[in-house]
């Protein structure tokens, strides 16, 4: 999809509006932050298999919000610049890296313009960003001209709009025995008040149908990418996730289409 450009623009603001709104309770969401020392060693596990050390080496967090990949990468020893379209995301990430004592640039910019210089970087990142592209095409060919040649882009995704039986009914008899206190009632992904317009952003960015691996891999290879690796094994992260939900939602959570995205640009 080639949004025409006043649309693409006004989708964009509507985007930057409804994060801005998420930023005070995103890091209260399960799946976000990171609550567990075990997760963490999982999301490090899956950066290291893709990305190896830091060494000094230059990444760029694309959607870096409020820094939680941001300073995996920064543990990993990465020189990391965050960039976001929501100014409310980044001052909760810049205030967290203060509190921690972490030297990481922050900025806002747009994924698809990053205003960065071209091969100024080793890395990419970008976690739960692609299935909110208005037009991937163009985002992975800025994303390809700001690596080095031989730099790694790692994407890490899913399909969060499709959903299969067993992930439905399992959902439903969560929510039926929350109501009545035979389970914990797990913290909202989102406040309800939002709902109507996530669903409302969701019908019209790209993946409006749900972000598939072989999709988006499909996308990268046009852009230039070479060396596509789709790693649809991210067991450990979702294990230490499961802690945070009730068993039925931690089980339908394990069904979801979730996956990692490793790919390089040509020397």
């Amino acid at each position: 999809m080639s949004a025409v450009n006043g649309t693409n623009y006004h989708l964009k603001e509507e985007i930057k509006a409804y994060w801005s709104a998420r930023a005070a309770t995103f890091d209260a969401s399960p799946g976000h932050e990171i609550f567990s020392e075990d997760e963490r060693r999982a999301w490090r596990d899956l950066i290291a298999k893709h990305l190896g050390p830091g060494d000094g080496r230059g990444a760029l967090d694309l959607a870096s919000g409020t820094a939680v990949i941001s300073h995996l990468m920064d543990d990993a020893g990465y020189k990391v610049t965050g960039l976001d379209w929501s100014e409310a995301m980044l001052e909760r990430a810049r205030a967290k890296a203060r509190q921690r004592g972490r030297d990481i640039r922050f900025r806002i910019a747009d994924a698809e313009h990053t205003m960065e210089p071209d091969a100024a970087y080793d890395v990419v990142i970008t976690r739960h960003l692609v299935w909110t592209l208005i037009d991937p095409e163009s985002c992975f060919r800025e994303w390809l001209r700001v690596l080095k040649p031989g730099g790694r882009l790692l994407i890490v995704d899913g399909d969060f709009v499709n959903t299969g039986r067993a992930e439905r009914l399992l959902k439903k008899l969560a929510g039926i025995l929350e109501k009545v206190g035979l389970l914990r009632t797990d913290p909202k992904h989102a406040p309800p008040e939002l709902t109507g317009k996530h669903e409302e952003i969701l019908r019209q960015v790209y993946f409006s149908g749900g972000a598939r691996a072989d999709e988006v891999a499909a996308l990268l290879a046009a852009a230039g990418f070479q060396r596509i690796e789709i790693d649809r094994d991210l067991r450990q992260v979702h294990k230490a996730q499961a802690a945070n939900w009730n068993i039925l939602k931690a089980a339908a959570r394990g069904l979801q289409h979730r996956y990692a995205i490793c790919c390089e640009k040509p020397f």
